[in-house]
Formats: structure tokens, sequence, C-alpha cells
């Protein structure tokens, strides 16, 4: 997917929260549980379709214009869009639809409801053992207190069980992340990948992540 950066730009507005929906095998972002935006996935985990809502005549204009914007996947296609991954729609140009669909279904809500989304405080860094930025998933703070606060059972992990990640590293190494072994990143990394990134995308993830541990 050329757009690699709608992940880190969609989660960076107020109150959205992003999950996969395993049933479509979408990765939906959503504000106040309602959903504005979605990365429609194969069967090899490749996007294929990003989805988002658009006032009817603007979609209609835009389809109009960009080949690679159709009527909405899945969706009513009146209200909604899906965008080819990697086509020829300027990434401007996605930002900007992106925005307005995020406003649209914000909008949808009243205007104390919007207040309430729009003041929800965003919690500090915390890094895990692997390096991830706990206060960057959507589930830190509902589902999950983050993989140091459990000691690894974070939400993904068995039932009772810790992530094999925090397993290796600090229960059997006693390390306190994985920046202290020699072999990061290694095969149980790879073996964690989430299943909402590409291969290119896990690639950058765990660049991402050893450097982060690394300057720690």
């Amino acid at each position: 997917m050329r757009y690699t950066w709608i992940d880190e730009y969609l989660l960076s507005k107020a109150g959205v929260t992003k999950d996969l929906q395993k049933d479509w095998n979408w990765v939906r972002y959503q504000i106040g549980g309602k959903m504005f935006a979605a990365v429609c996935l194969g069967e090899n985990g490749e996007p294929y379709y990003i989805t988002l809502k658009l006032e009817p005549a603007e979609g209609d204009f835009l389809r109009q214009q960009y080949e690679d914007i159709i009527p909405g996947y899945y969706m009513n296609k009146t209200h909604w869009n899906s965008v080819k991954p990697d086509g020829e729609v300027p990434d401007d140009l996605l930002k900007d639809l992106l925005d307005k669909s995020y406003q649209l279904v914000l909008g949808g809500f009243s205007k104390k409801k919007q207040r309430e989304l729009l003041e929800v405080v965003q919690p500090v860094n915390i890094i895990s053992c692997c390096g991830t930025d706990c206060s960057k998933c959507r589930c830190f703070g509902n589902m999950c207190r983050g993989c140091n606060a459990s000691l690894g059972q974070v939400f993904h992990a068995p039932d009772g069980h810790a992530c094999p990640i925090y397993e290796c590293a600090v229960n059997q190494k006693a390390m306190k992340g994985c920046g202290e072994c020699e072999h990061i990143p290694c095969e149980i990394w790879r073996k964690t990948k989430d299943p909402a990134f590409t291969e290119e995308e896990f690639e950058r993830n765990i660049q991402e992540r050893v450097d982060r541990l690394k300057k720690g």
C-alpha cells in the first residue's frame, strides 16, 4: 500500500480508536464507537480498499474524477466510498477526504458528546518490553493496562499467560526489555506479527521498535 502513513495519521486524531473486525477482515477506525474509515484486507493480509464517508455530492464528483475511487465496498454506496490503496489518488487529497469523513461521523453526535470525545486526555507514552508504544493501542486504558502493568498478560496473549515476547525477555531472561538482548529482533517477534500489517509495514514497525528500545 502506498499510503503507509494512514494508521499513524488516523490514530493521531482526538478520540480515535482502532480494531480488527475479524468477520470482514477490516481494520476499522472509529470515533465514539462509530466507524469513519476502514482498511479492508484480503486473504493475504494485504490492503485492497480504504473506505471512508463523504457527502453524497462530493463522493459522486470524485468518483467521476478518479477511477481509483469507487462506491463504498460492502457499504452504503451513496455515503461511502472506497479508494484503491495503490492507485493514483494524491496523498494530500486522501488526507483531506479522511478528515472530512472523521468530521462527518463526529458531527453525528450531540454537541455534548462531541466535546467529551474531543476532550479525551491522551495517555503518556508507555513503552513495552518489545518497544511498542502502548499508549497508541486502542485497548490501552480500556481492556488492557499495558505490557508492563499487566506483567505481559496483554489482551492478545492466551488467557493466564504472558505475551511470548514478554515471557522470553522478562520472565525467562530477567531483562527489562528486548533492547538488552543481542538477538533483537528475533523469531518470536516475527511470529507475533499484527495481522493488520503488510509485510512491508511489519518490517518498518520492527525497525521503529528496535530504534525506540535503543534510544531508551
